[in-house]
């Protein structure tokens, strides 16, 4: 039987609250980001699909034609991505997400949501080895998503007619080195993680008050205590301080940190507007404007 194409999409995430916590126990809230995309085609190809250990395109290809019990299928695939990697943006999981309804749509076999996410969370983990889920959850979703560690997933209604601007620092994050620091710096770390988890609680309260004002100063106070533990860098560090400058409600960091992206609350379009321009003369790579 021939084929023609297989097309397959997803989108990206942020994490509003809560990195670093949440491996503590404390709950986290991660974004999905529906503009921001990552498309996959299969296409037909003259030698069988090629395993690569610990890259996550190949591994998503892989555990799709095993589950399809088509191993041996002579495709290629073929990325565009809107997501920068290494950035707490989910570009992995999104690019898993993509390829894997790539390859069912390639070979018009049906795929529920069930058997997705656990097709996603399988090559994440073979490419990953340990991760939490929350990534290929939240791309997975259209509603952001609560997560505790070993009590599970919630989603989140927000509506807030506000903006959150995403500013990417240029700089690839450096998750396991900054996990390294917080278990360096101890009892320290964890008083600082303890107020993170309560921060988290006050943004969910603040989400469900509509309450921009409370959401904004929990944001920027989150910002600092990750700045104590050493897990910010002196880029973000700027464009926080640049945001908040503004007109921002708040401003933090957001992922693992040591790089990455810093997110910003603005009341409205005008004013976000604004304070891209500003992130823009502080050198701020990409910047996006999602609604919330």
């Amino acid at each position: 039987m021939l084929y023609g194409q297989g097309v397959g999409k997803s989108h990206s995430k942020i994490i509003l609250i809560g990195e670093h916590a949440v491996v503590y126990g404390y709950p986290a809230i991660a974004l999905p980001l529906k503009n921001i995309e990552v498309t996959c085609q299969i296409v037909p190809a003259t030698k069988s699909w090629e395993l690569f250990e610990a890259d996550t395109l190949s591994m998503a290809v892989f555990v799709s034609l095993e589950s399809l019990g088509l191993e041996g299928a002579k495709i290629r695939c073929q990325i565009s991505s809107m997501i920068p990697e290494k950035r707490g943006m989910g570009s992995s999981a999104a690019v898993s997400i993509a390829a894997i309804r790539a390859v069912f749509d390639y070979f018009k076999k049906d795929l529920d949501a069930s058997l997705l996410e656990t097709l996603v969370n399988r090559a994440e983990m073979i490419a990953h080895m340990n991760p939490s889920g929350l990534d290929a959850k939240t791309c997975l979703s259209d509603r952001a998503i609560k997560f505790i560690r070993n009590v599970g997933f919630s989603e989140l209604a927000i509506d807030l007619n506000a903006k959150l601007i995403i500013a990417d620092t240029g700089i690839y994050g450096h998750t396991r080195e900054a996990i390294q620091k917080v278990e360096e710096n101890g009892q320290e770390a964890l008083s600082h993680l303890r107020v993170i988890g309560q921060l988290t609680n006050q943004v969910e309260q603040a989400i469900a008050e509509k309450d921009l004002s409370g959401l904004g100063k929990a944001l920027s106070a989150c910002h600092r205590e990750l700045a104590s533990i050493g897990v910010s860098c002196p880029e973000a560090d700027c464009l926080v301080e640049t945001a908040e400058n503004a007109g921002a409600l708040g401003a933090k960091m957001s992922g693992g940190g040591l790089g990455g992206c810093i997110i910003a609350l603005a009341e409205d379009e005008k004013k976000a507007k604004e304070i891209v321009e500003r992130l823009r003369e502080k050198g701020a790579k990409d910047i996006w404007i999602e609604s919330l």
